[in-house]
């Protein structure tokens, strides 16, 4: 296998994009009205449970009026008489007992239940929807119960308990609501979901049996209570939460990280075909341990320039919605407990963040800084999903996990005063982004980098390289106090302050002995952004807490 030519440490090479340069045959544009290579897909259970909720409105504008109600309530008697007829004492005690499973303590304790599992799974994206859905869903039926204003069946003895009027089930619908709930959000797609809609489906179908036997519910009553809790639920979460963009795992690993099998991973091999003309053989995870924003990729290609059929290796980075929500959070959290850490804003979509990211790439590049070779980004979902694609350092490895001597030092310490003279900060200095390759060292990931950083922010990259070399070093072989006045703990990636609580020494403070002394630098700066933001995150938080509440009164579910 042939690999990508790479110029030296200080060397960006006579071009950037040797793969797609000149006219490639293969690359062709998307016509006007061509679905993209992976569009958003509503399955046909999807659809057939939309035109439930479809069913379940035509019922409501039924019942609204009084000749097409009765005729409904006609047809409901009807079945049970029929249903009354097999009563006996033995069956009535079993039915009794049916009916409990949809009791409102069943339902708060299942509700309750899987709040809890979700904060301690941290699994809050999953939390806010069920908490939306379950509130959306106690109101809708409280309002359409006020509207309609159905009593319970006339002219057939009720047995069981009853509250409110019939129209839709509430208990049916709160019972199926917390199922559909837990299932969406704690159990992984596939076998294990099936079986769980399987085993609810069961449960529903002995309540709705018991119900209709103890006369507390019209059959339509239950059929608009089961679209309510089950068919609409089921979308709401299938939307918000998709199972390919939010899976639900128990087998360790980052959230962040998406599968490239199935339907996205013949999307990337044909975006990179249509959009950057490469022929891709193979499409793999790589490094998935080292990222959080992102799904790293080894992207194996054939060359479709002079010498068709050369092989050739190239990194991928799969960036989608979740990892711009992610980044918004953080750095909005970041803003509150220390203020602006310069330029830490969140990029406004997926497409800007791809953009920028491919942009540092190749003005490093003409700086001559030893980062990778950019080939450009493929749409995958517009707006949703891209695929960057670069230079993939075959044969290199880690700072951490390689010797470090003197010439290394002063190598990385060089490519750093490179970057201050570019004016430009990586901001994300660490042992997985300093790669060592033949002597040289060599920077990966600039999708946080910045243009014209402060002197503050040029500190911490030198800093942050420091602390990464007297890793593999000791501190005693490297130097300077402005770095070290200018570092804290909020400016060391997390990466690296676990390899140094790990290691054990107090690097940061050796360090700080051996250089000249100097007052630190603080970050802790109050501005009126950072008051507002504070306040009105705060001010929310009581707001939502108390409409929390206040809706969970009204729906009558928890």
């Amino acid at each position: 296998m042939t690999t990508l030519p790479t110029p030296g440490a200080g060397d960006p090479g006579p071009e950037v994009t040797p793969l797609i340069a000149g006219p490639l045959g293969g690359r062709r544009r998307r016509p006007s009205g061509e679905p993209p290579p992976l569009p958003r897909h509503v399955d046909h259970s999807t659809r057939w449970y939309l035109g439930l909720g479809a069913v379940a409105v035509a019922l409501w504008v039924g019942m609204s009026v009084p000749p097409v109600l009765g005729a409904i309530t006609q047809a409901d008697l009807v079945m049970l008489h029929a249903v009354a007829a097999l009563r006996s004492a033995w069956l009535t005690h079993v039915m009794l007992g049916l009916d409990a499973m949809s009791s409102p303590w069943v339902v708060r304790l299942a509700a309750w239940g899987t709040i809890a599992a979700l904060v301690a799974l941290r699994r809050f994206r999953h939390l806010a929807v069920y908490l939306i859905v379950l509130l959306a869903t106690g109101l809708l039926a409280t309002i359409v119960a006020a509207a309609l204003g159905r009593m319970r069946p006339a002219g057939i003895q009720i047995l069981g308990t009853w509250q409110g009027y019939a129209q839709p089930a509430r208990p049916v619908a709160a019972l199926a609501l917390v199922l559909v709930g837990t299932i969406y959000t704690l159990v992984p797609a596939g076998q294990w979901r099936n079986r769980a809609k399987w085993a609810a489906a069961l449960i529903l179908g002995l309540v709705c049996a018991g119900r209709l036997y103890l006369a507390v519910d019209h059959p339509t009553d239950q059929v608009t209570a089961l679209i309510l809790g089950w068919a609409l639920a089921v979308v709401a979460f299938r939307m918000a939460v998709p199972n390919d963009v939010f899976p639900i795992s128990y087998h360790g690993g980052r959230k962040a990280h998406l599968d490239i099998g199935g339907r996205r991973g013949e999307a990337i091999v044909r975006a990179l075909d249509q959009q950057l003309g490469m022929h891709v053989t193979a499409v793999k995870p790589f490094g998935l341990e080292s990222s959080a924003g992102s799904t790293p990729l080894r992207i194996d290609v054939h060359l479709r320039i002079e010498n068709d059929g050369d092989r050739a290796t190239l990194f991928g980075k799969l960036y989608a919605l979740n990892h711009l929500r992610s980044d918004r959070w953080y750095k909005l959290a970041r803003t509150v407990l220390y203020g602006r850490l310069e330029d830490e804003k969140p990029f406004s979509t997926v497409r800007r963040l791809v953009e920028y990211e491919d942009h540092m790439l190749r003005l490093m590049r003409d700086a001559g800084l030893p980062t990778p070779r950019p080939y450009g980004f493929a749409e995958i979902t517009p707006e949703r999903e891209y695929l960057i694609v670069m230079e993939f350092f075959q044969g290199a490895r880690e700072l951490r996990n390689v010797p470090v001597d003197d010439r290394v030092i002063d190598e990385a310490l060089r490519v750093v005063r490179r970057m201050w003279d570019a004016g430009i900060a990586h901001r994300d200095l660490k042992p997985s982004n300093i790669l060592l390759r033949n002597g040289g060292v060599l920077l990966i990931d600039v999708a946080f980098a910045a243009i014209r950083p402060t002197p503050w922010r040029q500190a911490v990259d030198l800093a942050n390289m420091m602390l990464t070399l007297a890793l593999a070093s000791t501190p005693e072989v490297v130097d300077v106090a402005e770095a070290f006045a200018a570092c804290k703990s909020i400016t060391v990636p997390s990466q690296l302050r676990s390899l140094i609580r790990a290691d054990g020494r107090d690097l940061i403070g050796r360090f700080r002995e051996l250089a000249p002394a100097r007052r630190p630098v603080p970050i802790q700066l109050w501005d009126l952004q950072r008051i507002r933001i504070t306040v009105t995150l705060v001010v929310s938080l009581v707001l939502a807490v108390a409409l929390f509440a206040a809706f969970v009164r009204v729906a009558g579910l928890l």
